[in-house]
């Protein structure tokens, strides 16, 4: 069997691995995956399942996502969409209403990006940047308007 993508997963799993002070060992079973088949991913010789990638982030305390984007299973751009409104789920500090309200803009801001461009950039953001084009006009200094938030004259100064 010959192995995967130099660089790929494998090389990632380990860098996390190290990162965090875990021996293969430990990694292993507090992934719930036996000590050689964690080594075979991490040499690139074999390809893990989506569940077993879970697990893997469980235990590295890293979102599945970006394992999911190094094993090529998920699109940066698709993890970004996904992160996002997972960030926001988890947010203690406000409500469930206040929560979906936000979800509900971001994800109307990513579909009006889409539709000017195209596609969605990385960040949510349009394609070619985060911020779109230099020709886009703020209101204000505190870029409300830009945000969708109307800004009155009196705050115009």
């Amino acid at each position: 069997m010959g192995a995967l993508k130099v660089g790929g997963l494998g090389e990632f799993l380990r860098e996390q691995r190290r990162g965090a002070q875990l021996s293969l060992r430990q990694l292993a079973d507090a992934a719930g995956v036996s000590n050689p088949y964690l080594s075979q991913i991490e040499r690139g010789l074999r390809k893990p399942s989506a569940e077993i990638l879970q697990q893997l982030a469980k235990a590295l305390r890293i979102s599945a996502e970006t394992l999911y984007v190094q094993a090529g299973i998920l699109d940066a751009r698709e993890r970004d969409a996904l992160e996002v409104p997972a960030a926001i789920l988890m947010d203690p500090s406000i409500n469930e209403r206040q929560k979906q309200v936000l979800i509900q803009i971001y994800e109307s801001f990513r579909k009006e990006n889409a539709a000017v461009t195209g596609h969605v950039g990385e960040n949510g953001g349009p394609a070619g940047g985060p911020h779109g084009d230099d020709n886009d006009q703020v209101t204000g200094t505190d870029g409300r308007a830009a945000a969708g938030v109307p800004v009155r004259e009196e705050d115009q100064t």
